[in-house]
């Protein structure tokens, strides 16, 4: 019995199946992104991102919202069409840009300047069309987010009780802190915010298992111990953002990212979406991981330095831009501090920072936005990169000034917050 022919159909048809496979992967892998198949080559393996290697960081950084362990996320769209960023003149520094930019290992870096764009400069294989993750610059989109709140009348008072929203909370070392010592970042209650230790709160809560029928943030926040006295001292939890977050969540009655959407993202010209990632309980991470295009960050940054109005009037409340990015809590550094989620300058500047360096540095005086995105080589927190950012930001104001001649305007005088219970 001849039984070749058989084996040979049987293995002409395999061939022909597997040619079919390969045909269909290849226009599969080109059908994605780039962004998305650079993290399918460098694909992390746990949801520890503060430990993964740098490859992994540059592939995952540009498509946090597509890692399979991760990708969970609310969706905030776009308005109608997008506002043009026009190009002004380029920007003179004395400084070589390139090698900046090498240093901080930089994915986007651009600088607006009274809303035309004066530098525009992309790295890491990164550029516009895609979105970079912002780490913990979120915190200042919640803290917009909070004023807004207010202004709606959805929450009565930044001196109200976190417990009064957040009704889980009761009983526990939040129960008698107030929402603008949330947003000050001094609650008093224990905190490690050490990225380098796996043991510390920041690097734990993420992995927490809930309580059933208990948000996630809450159920790990809600077990933690009073340090000091509310009010009295500073230090930094991305918790505490969260909580903020989920403040804003019961009081609206909206996810976040429907917040910013219907608040913001839809009337700032946006031409992407934006993507927020959430907990394993389905709430927002407020002190992190919104997902944005280099130049949407750009316009949220225009939309505050043009008093956050849509049709002519504020989205906040009277004199909150100017009582959010005031200091409030001394964290230690000479001619800086901390307002409502904002990190301040005491020459009226004010950023957002997020680990590995992300940033979004804005100067009211000189009508200055500075969009960073990076990978830092060094860690969250690089020694040598940080320091090199903050001269830039100095370099570029300078630049600045130098073109206007005489310096920049004077600065306006800081509104007393009307309307907004005074207290810290």
């Amino acid at each position: 019995m001849n039984t070749q022919a058989p084996r040979r159909l049987w293995r002409r048809i395999a061939l022909g199946l597997f040619g079919a496979l390969v045909v269909a992967g290849t226009a599969f892998w080109f059908s994605l992104d780039k962004e998305t198949r650079g993290l399918l080559a460098t694909l992390p393996t746990n949801r520890d991102l503060l430990f993964w290697s740098v490859p992994q960081r540059d592939a995952a950084f540009r498509a946090l919202d597509r890692i399979p362990l991760l990708a969970r996320s609310h969706v905030a769209q776009p308005g109608p069409a997008a506002t043009p960023l026009p190009p002004g003149p380029p920007l003179a520094l004395p400084l070589d840009v390139d090698a900046y930019m090498a240093g901080q290992r930089s994915a986007a870096l651009l600088v607006l300047h009274d809303g035309r764009l004066r530098l525009e400069r992309y790295g890491l294989g990164f550029d516009g069309s895609g979105r970079w993750t912002s780490f913990s610059v979120a915190k200042s989109f919640t803290s917009t987010l909070v004023g807004a709140a207010l202004a709606d009348g959805h929450i009565r008072s930044l001196d109200d009780k976190v417990s009064d929203y957040v009704t889980d909370m009761k009983g526990s070392a939040y129960d008698e802190v107030s929402i603008r010592q949330l947003l000050t970042m001094t609650s008093g209650v224990q905190w490690s915010e050490d990225y380098r230790d796996p043991g510390s709160d920041v690097a734990r809560f993420n992995n927490h298992q809930p309580e059933p029928g208990v948000d996630a943030l809450v159920s790990y926040m809600r077990k933690l111990a009073r340090a000091a006295p509310a009010g009295t001292r500073w230090n930094y939890s991305t918790g505490e953002t969260n909580l903020v977050g989920i403040v804003v969540t019961k009081a609206t009655g909206q996810p976040l990212a429907q917040y910013l959407q219907e608040k913001i993202w839809q009337h700032i010209g946006a031409e992407q979406q934006a993507t927020w990632l959430l907990s394993k309980t389905g709430q927002e991470i407020s002190g992190c991981c919104i997902q944005a295009a280099p130049r949407d960050y750009a316009r949220f940054a225009q939309f505050l330095l043009d008093g956050a109005k849509v049709g002519g009037r504020s989205i906040l409340p009277e004199g909150w831009l100017e009582l959010a990015t005031r200091k409030h809590a001394d964290i230690g550094l000479p001619g800086r501090g901390y307002g409502f989620q904002w990190r301040t300058y005491d020459d009226g500047s004010y950023a957002g920072r997020g680990i590995f360096g992300q940033g979004l540095f804005i100067d009211p005086r000189r009508r200055l936005v500075i969009v960073s995105l990076a990978n830092w080589g060094g860690g969250a927190r690089d020694p040598v990169a940080d320091p090199a950012r903050e001269a830039f930001y100095r370099a570029v104001q300078k630049a600045i000034d130098a073109q206007a001649g005489s310096g920049a305007a004077p600065a306006a005088a800081a509104a007393a917050g009307a309307g907004l219970s005074s207290g810290s």
